[in-house]
């Protein structure tokens, strides 16, 4: 389990890389839901997604005999890009699995990075298999994109900043997929303000973390169905370990909540998110009694949005 120190260390390592990113209120959005929301956006981060914060923790973490022999992943969507990104900037070289029918603009931006794509078939077997070949061809090291500490740890460095400005919050909530982002942020969050309460918005066509937290165990999605494309990876076991320790809650929400609140960030914060993102303030507006009169850290995981495909 990633500490706060790990954290705070995180924060140090990515400073010369990563963007400070902004937060940003709305009086008409603290009035519809009766809270005081702080909008954390990652979707001013490094291509587009907080997820270039653990990518680049990872990849500036290794010894410089592991970095030579460059790193690989599996993704589907800004893991990929973040990992590419990263790795440019420490001169290494980056393969990255992606599944063949990857959203086209995540293609695009892992190629502008200079990472080599191998793809895959889209399901879970074939991504593994294509990487253990890629990983025994090349000797690269493998930086899972959240079951790794210290990716973690530099998710985790977004509820830091976070805190560092806005001070003390009641409830951090943040969309939860893999688990990497929310259980970083998470330790970052409760080290910080004990008592605070973590909340992860979850869509209803890819629901194992909520089944899991139910169960007591981590359960996998037997199929898939939402257009949040960057929630639909299995949870973590060790994401799913830290969230326990942590009391976190997971809430979930329809693709129809979710392109509402999307549309209500769009209009209300004049920004661009994905439709990932907006399940947290899709949260917020429909369980109003686990928010109200609260202070509320939001994440804004990311704004790589395919317009093509997107529909309100």
């Amino acid at each position: 389990m990633p500490t706060l120190d790990d954290i705070w260390r995180a924060a140090a390592r990515i400073a010369p890389y990563a963007h400070k990113t902004p937060v940003l209120s709305s009086r008409s959005l603290n009035a519809d839901s009766g809270a005081e929301l702080l909008f954390k956006c990652e979707n001013f981060q490094r291509i587009g997604a907080f997820k270039f914060r653990g990518a680049c923790n990872a990849i500036f973490a290794l010894t410089d005999a592991d970095a030579a022999r460059g790193v690989a992943t599996h993704s589907s969507g800004n893991h990929a890009a973040a990992l590419a990104l990263a790795a440019r900037l420490r001169g290494i070289d980056a393969t990255v699995v992606m599944p063949e029918n990857t959203v086209r603009v995540k293609i695009e931006s892992v190629q502008r990075l200079g990472a080599r794509i191998v793809f895959c078939a889209d399901n879970h077997t074939a991504r593994i298999e294509t990487l253990n070949r890629v990983v025994a061809e090349t000797g690269a090291s493998f930086i899972h994109p959240f079951e790794n500490e210290q990716v973690m740890a530099g998710q985790g460095t977004a509820a830091l900043e976070l805190i560092r400005e806005v001070g003390h919050i009641d409830v951090f909530v943040a969309p939860i997929s893999g688990g990497g982002l929310l259980a970083g942020n998470a330790v970052a969050v409760t080290g910080l303000c004990p008592g605070a309460q973590i909340i992860g918005a979850e869509p209803q066509g890819a629901d194992d973390a909520a089944r899991s937290f139910a169960a007591g165990k981590p359960l996998k999605n037997v199929s898939v169905h939402t257009i949040s494309d960057g929630l639909r990876a299995d949870i973590g076991r060790l994401n799913f370990d830290i969230l326990q320790r942590c009391r976190a809650c997971i809430l979930t929400v329809s693709d129809d909540e979710t392109l509402r609140a999307l549309r209500m960030i769009m209009e209300r914060l004049k920004i661009v998110i994905e439709p990932s993102c907006a399940t947290v303030l899709a949260a917020i507006l429909k369980y109003p009694a686990q928010f109200s009169g609260r202070r509320v850290g939001v994440l804004l995981s990311g704004g790589n949005v395919d317009f093509d495909a997107l529909r309100f």
